[in-house]
């Protein structure tokens, strides 16, 4: 694991999920360059799976977890990592910020995103003909979900 994707020692991990899902991209043009146009991620979306292949959640835009039970966690980015191989998508480390509910999600401290396979924005097909479509590429990836100790 990367040093800076480690869990704070205060954290203990008190679950892994496995996702499957699309990581979803818009056309857009560049801010930094007019006239330019890019993949600009959009939201992720895709379902949790415990151990065992059991459906328990969903993951989506804000970035938000979701259990079967009712509660969320929504969080923020504080490092990542790029993935081993150049098609993944980079590993991440994240703190929470909001929460609802008092089920599975409603005392996440953070979560770490890794083993990633694939979910990088397409190569082609953004350009100034098409602003505003969009890419569903499918990924994969494990979560590990953290509580404070």
């Amino acid at each position: 694991m990367p040093a800076n994707l480690q869990s704070s020692a205060t954290h203990g991990q008190a679950l892994e999920l496995h996702a499957r899902g699309v990581q979803i991209y818009v056309c857009t043009e560049s801010p930094a360059t007019p006239g330019k146009f890019e993949w600009t991620f959009s939201a992720p979306e895709a379902a949790l799976f415990d151990a065992s292949g059991t459906l328990v959640g969903k993951h989506f835009s804000g970035p938000t977890w979701q259990s079967l039970d009712g509660s969320t966690v929504v969080a923020a980015v504080t490092a990542r990592h790029d993935a081993p191989a150049a098609s993944d998508i980079p590993w991440l480390l994240l703190e929470a910020r909001k929460h609802s509910g008092g089920g599975v999600f409603g005392s996440v401290s953070a979560i770490q995103r890794v083993a990633t396979q694939a979910g990088k924005a397409p190569a082609e097909g953004c350009d100034r003909e098409h602003p505003g479509s969009m890419a569903r590429v499918p990924y994969q990836a494990i979560y590990r979900i953290y509580s404070t100790m």
